[in-house]
């Protein structure tokens, strides 16, 4: 049976506005963004506040389905865990069979009717993973034909038994997922034991190296900045711009994706600085910046996604706590995109503002998480951080002045909007 969630209980439609959400990218072996798991915690925090189980999770897939879930996943696949108890009720309906991986919860301790359960999810369309696999129980081995995706995770896993496992596991012909994968050394490990895809933040870590200079296309864009900076005349930039052919295709394909044009399709270098304006130009070549002057495939990259992410979302965020206040929130935008840019440039953040002219206040807040920007930058990590961050939310959000229903509303605004940009089609 597939429920409706117009027949929620008006007390469970109020939980399910009760909940923080999260988005983990999971990436494929050439670094392009094919899913997000979708993680959920209670807004209230405390041994008053635990709630059963099955209630949580319906209040977690009503709130799913009020939100859409292709507003939070995009054309990305959303993989959310799953318990025995949540696994035979209906609430699975909720979650559109063609948009979801089920993560079946290590604790989930097989039975006849698990498996039987499994199996008809299956001929309705639902694919499984194994979460957290760390041996070849036997509840693994019976459920194995049935699932397909493994993960693994590989935090306190020993390199020999990681690599017996993988080895194991790989021989089942199913997907090998690597979880909690936090520095490019830990990626490398796993690119070389086969694993299909990744989860953690390894590609959001700066890996600093001496010397380090920034490639001829991050080049021309900074140059470009720092022309605006300066105030040189629109023909000046102009023809920066026309000379770099990547950056004028680039900017014209990001323009025309994000519709900043009012309905009119933006043609020429020329009219797109007419219509942007000097600030909104700004945003896009630091946009840009993530993209490099390559090709369609860059905008698939997931540092370009999360910081397109926490760029519209502090920018959201600015507007909702400061309606009218324009110039902050292009600084709030500005605080977003630049918060990654040592990932990007394999740079520290002091090297990458020496390359770029900020105010005071975003500087604050980029390099010390200082100031009404650094506290809303904060927020924003504190949710990509969720499972282990989740108990810092409520206190900064009480001194931000925001509410979970607030900041979910936001987020998915964030989410649809990157979504968009890491679609963009030449």
């Amino acid at each position: 049976m597939i429920p409706d969630a117009s027949n929620m209980s008006a007390a469970v439609a109020q939980h399910a506005r009760e909940f923080f959400l999260a988005r983990q990218p999971i990436l494929d072996r050439n670094q392009h963004l094919v899913a997000y798991e979708l993680l959920f915690r209670a807004a209230a925090v405390g041994p008053a506040n635990v709630v059963d189980h099955v209630a949580a999770t319906a209040m977690v897939m009503a709130h799913v389905a009020e939100l859409g879930l292709e507003n939070v996943v995009g054309d990305s696949l959303g993989f959310v865990n799953i318990d025995a108890d949540v696994l035979m009720s209906d609430f699975i309906g909720f979650l559109p069979a063609d948009k979801v991986v089920l993560e079946i919860l290590e604790t989930v301790q097989v039975t006849p009717a698990i498996i039987e359960r499994i199996k008809e999810l299956g001929q309705a369309g639902y694919q499984f993973a194994l979460d957290d696999v760390v041996v070849q129980s036997e509840d693994v081995r019976q459920l194995l034909p049935l699932v397909q995706f493994i993960k693994i995770d590989i935090a306190g896993l020993q390199p020999d038994t990681l690599r017996s496992l993988a080895t194991e596991l790989k021989q089942s012909g199913k997907k090998l997922l690597a979880e909690k994968v936090e520095t490019p050394a830990e990626f490398q490990v796993c690119l070389d034991l086969g694993f299909d895809y990744f989860q953690g933040y390894y590609f959001a870590r700066p890996l600093i190296l001496s010397g380090k200079k920034l490639s001829p296309s991050q080049l021309a864009i900074v140059q470009l900045m720092s022309q605006i900076a300066a105030d040189e005349d629109s023909m000046a930039l102009e023809h920066t711009i026309k000379h770099d052919v990547p950056l004028s295709l680039n900017l014209l394909r990001l323009v025309n994706t994000a519709g900043v044009g009012a309905g009119r399709h933006i043609e020429s270098v020329g009219q797109a600085l007419m219509v942007l304006g000097r600030v909104q130009l700004q945003r896009w070549l630091q946009i840009l910046l993530y993209a490099g002057a390559g090709h369609g495939e860059s905008l698939k990259s997931p540092l370009l996604v999360l910081a397109t992410t926490r760029g519209r979302l502090l920018e959201l965020m600015t507007q909702k706590r400061f309606p009218g206040k324009r110039a902050l929130s292009e600084k709030s935008f500005t605080v977003g995109i630049i918060s990654l840019m040592d990932a990007l440039f394999g740079l520290s953040m002091e090297q990458v503002l020496e390359q770029l002219a900020v105010a005071s206040e975003v500087r604050e807040a980029l390099l010390y998480r200082r100031g009404e920007l650094g506290d809303m930058l904060k927020l924003a990590e504190y949710i990509e951080r969720i499972e282990q961050a989740w108990p810092l939310l409520p206190p900064l959000m009480r001194k931000l002045g925001l509410s979970p229903q607030d900041l979910a509303e936001l987020q998915v605004h964030a989410f649809r909007w990157a979504n968009s940009i890491a679609d963009a089609k030449q």
